[in-house]
């Protein structure tokens, strides 16, 4: 469980990466709402003693419970139905001990460790149909559960996450082109289903988002259209260099009210405003960093199920980054994703800090130091 690890391969500079951007996520988060701040700043404090305990837990360890692993995943994801805190029509929050926690933002984690072990395990018939379907099977047990809340968004996220996994741990490219060869008519059919019919596929709100993006002159959705049209204005607004956190200009995000959500799912706008254009770049350019820097410790990584760790937690960033940043400049439709250690949600971000932990013992873990050693599954 715990071994003697060198001090000189700890990731500092991924620590320090880490805590710029979440303190300048607990500035924003309290330039968006003060009565948040103190909370954030806890949650940030928090989640970065959890990421050091779980440094230390070596992840191989961790990794042969996986099918314990998914089992607990499925319990968190069904407790939601029975247990389930219903918000804004959604059952996505459940209460323990007094605290409120959205199991989604975990199971993203659960899911990544336990396809990291899987894929390893089945590395020599990692292409072959009975494996793709198995773990299609797998997939869509904790899928639908998070479908059923209802939560799109997590749906489309982990979906991605999955894709981007799998094709780390060596999928044939002639595997992925017949994939795609099926899934992409199917995504167009069902697409134009969604838009162009009134059958029941997915709720009502999620199609108003749907079409509020495709037709945002129209006068149904022109409302809701207005919603991303005034997070763009806020970005440009903030021009090169911002106008400054807490700035007290009554035309603002914050002061005037013109964006719903800005404490996290419109964080950007904040970002844009206050900090500018010279701000929104470097907090992208931190993002990215983040991102390579788990990509270059799961390449140096002890084994597979090390790379496809480390590589299925910079993908959940990198999506998760890539789709609030693009919902807050109009490239997509409105999802209510985080922008990770950036926006307030303290599920998230220590769920995200618990992945961060595990990338940092991977590269404790170093390829050169376990030559010919291999990780056997229970």
């Amino acid at each position: 469980m715990l071994r003697l690890y060198k001090l000189k391969d700890y990731n500092f500079i991924l620590v320090a990466v880490l805590l710029i951007v979440s303190f300048l996520g607990v500035k924003l988060v309290g330039s968006a709402d003060a009565s948040l701040e103190t909370r954030q700043l806890l949650g940030v404090i928090f989640g970065l003693t959890v990421m050091v305990v779980v440094s230390l837990i070596d992840y191989t360890w961790i990794l042969h419970f996986y099918w314990f692993i998914y089992l607990i995943n499925i319990i968190l994801l069904f407790a939601v139905f029975l247990f389930g805190i219903s918000t804004k029509g959604a059952a996505r929050w459940i209460s323990i001990g007094g605290f409120r926690f959205q199991p989604t933002e975990l199971s993203k984690i659960l899911i990544i460790l336990f396809f990291s072990m899987f894929f390893m395990s089945r590395q020599k018939s990692i292409s072959s149909f009975r494996t793709i379907i198995m773990s299609l099977i797998l997939l869509g047990i904790p899928l639908f559960l998070i479908l059923a809340q209802p939560d799109l968004k997590n749906t489309i996220t982990v979906t991605l996450l999955f894709s981007c996994m799998y094709f780390s741990s060596g999928l044939s490219y002639k595997r992925i082109f017949t994939i795609l060869g099926i899934v992409i008519p199917l995504a167009v059919i069902l697409f134009l289903l969604i838009t162009k019919t009134d059958l029941p596929i997915i709720n009502d709100y999620q199609k108003q988002r749907i079409m509020t993006f495709l037709e945002p002159e129209n006068d149904e959705y022109s409302e809701s259209a207005m919603q991303q049209e005034n997070s763009i204005m806020a970005i440009g607004s903030g021009q090169l260099w911002g106008k400054g956190l807490n700035n007290q200009e009554v035309s603002t995000v914050n002061n005037g009210n013109f964006v719903a959500e800005h404490q996290n799912d419109f964080i950007f706008a904040v970002v844009g405003e206050e900090l500018g254009f010279v701000g929104s770049c470097f907090l992208i350019l931190m993002m990215f960093f983040i991102v390579y820097l788990c990509f270059r410790t799961g390449r140096n990584a002890r084994d597979m199920s090390g790379t496809i760790l480390c590589n299925g937690i910079g993908s959940l960033i990198a999506i998760q980054s890539f789709i609030n940043i693009s919902v807050a400049t109009g490239i997509l439709p409105n999802t209510g994703t985080t922008l990770p250690f950036v926006s307030y949600g303290l599920t998230s971000l220590v769920s995200l800090y618990i992945g961060m932990g595990l990338v940092l013992n991977v590269g404790l873990q170093k390829k050169q130091y376990y030559e010919g050693e291999e990780l056997m599954p229970l």
